[in-house]
Parts: structure tokens; sequence; C-alpha cells
């Protein structure tokens, strides 16, 4: 069997049989990974802590047949506040369970890699719900999605608009509108975001429209991945 090191983010685990985890992880060389981690769920297991759902590790396993094999980890980024604050660690499991479903083995993307890394250490800093919408609007843009904003994608209307819909390509104006309700706070606060000022939507948009955007960004995800995401409800009702 092979051995091989990477980084990677925990993005799930489960238990199997009486004493191992099987853990997910994304990779930042090898896309998605299934490994066995033997023995982690002892009392005495020297990395069982290192292996929680939003960890960042150094690790190295053994190539399986089937699944490989964990077999020494490190704590890359020490990430203290996301597990002691229910509202990040919800947020983070929104993003975690987003890669889960979006990656396959074999398949690394390191600009993938850095968003998610990225937004776990923004979460573990500060929680800000904007976080979210700032993950979406970025993932989207890799997947090739860029909503337009600045003019209704349906009669090239300048405003005012009102409404966003993804399938469609982007916002809409009061006549044509259809999809998720949309301020023009929230749309300048997207439309940030898409241009790279991140921290500064971060640091000036209000409660309000943080709240908007988040619910709205989340809608927007699922409305791409086809799919409802199991922890939409927690992150946004801790």
């Amino acid at each position: 069997m092979a051995l091989y090191r990477t980084d990677a983010v925990v993005l799930r685990t489960y238990k199997l049989g009486e004493a191992d985890r099987i853990i997910v992880l994304y990779s930042r060389s090898r896309g998605k990974i299934r490994a066995v981690a033997k023995g982690v769920r002892r009392t005495k297991s020297k990395f069982g802590a290192r292996l929680e759902p939003g960890s960042i590790v150094h690790a190295q396993f053994y190539e399986g047949r089937n699944l490989d094999i964990v077999t020494q980890v490190e704590t890359a980024t020490y990430l203290p506040q996301l597990r002691a604050d229910l509202s990040r660690y919800g947020r983070a499991s929104l993003v975690l369970e987003t890669i889960d479903y979006l990656t396959e083995a074999g398949e690394a993307d390191a600009a993938l890699y850095k968003l998610v890394t990225g937004v776990l250490a923004e979460l573990d800093r500060e929680g800000n719900p904007l976080v979210i919408p700032a993950f979406v609007a970025k993932l989207l843009a890799l997947e090739g999605v860029q909503p337009v904003l600045d003019r209704c994608v349906n009669c090239d209307s300048p405003g005012p608009l009102v409404a966003l819909a993804l399938h469609l390509g982007g916002a809409l104006c009061a006549n044509c509108r259809q999809g998720e309700p949309l301020s023009d706070p929230a749309r300048v606060a997207l439309q940030h975001i898409l241009d790279g000022r991140v921290r500064h939507v971060l640091e000036t948009t209000s409660g309000r429209v943080s709240g908007e955007l988040e619910a709205l960004s989340t809608r927007l995800l699922e409305q791409h991945l086809e799919r409802r995401l199991h922890s939409r409800d927690f992150s946004q009702h801790v």
C-alpha cells in the first residue's frame, strides 16, 4: 500500500464497528478522501479529538482498496471558537455539508480548498453571519455561476430590482418579478462580495441585511445543489 500525506478538512464522521470511525475529508491534493481511523473512539486514542468535523489537519494515510487508513494526524489550524459557539458551528456545518455533496475523490481543487479553510477560519474569528453569503457567492463563482445584479436579466431594465432568480441568471425588476425577494441594500452587498470586497461587507452591513442575505444565500445554494441541506435548519435557528 502507498503512503501519502496531505492537508485536509474533516467533513463528517460515522461509526464503524466498536472502536473505529470512517472519516470523510476534503484534501488539498486529492479531493475527497474516505478513510478509517482505527481505535479512534477509545478514550486512549492519540488523535480522536483532531478528527472532528470542521478540523483542519495535516494527515498521513495508507491507500486501501476501498477505504484508506489514517495513520497520523496533526492539527494544522486551531479553531477553538468553532465548537464553543453553536451559531458558528451551525454555519460551519452548512459549509461542510455543501462541500461533502459537491466533491468527489481524486478531484482536487486548490481554490475550493482555500475557500473552505478560509471560511472556517473566519467563522472561528468572528462568527459573522455574512460569512455564509460570502461563501455561497464565491462558491457559485467557482462553479461558473455569476448572477447579474446591476440590471434585470429578463428585460434589461436598470430597476428598481426587487427579486433574484438563480435559474434565470440574476436580479429581476418589479414587472418581471419571480424567485426570491431582494432588497436593494442586500443586492448591493451581494455585488460587493462578488467584486471581492468581502471585508468591506463584513464591516459595514447592518444586522437586518445580514439576516436577509444569509437566508437568501442558503436558499440559492439549495437551488444550485438541487437538494435541501440538512444543516440549514440548525445553522439558522441556533
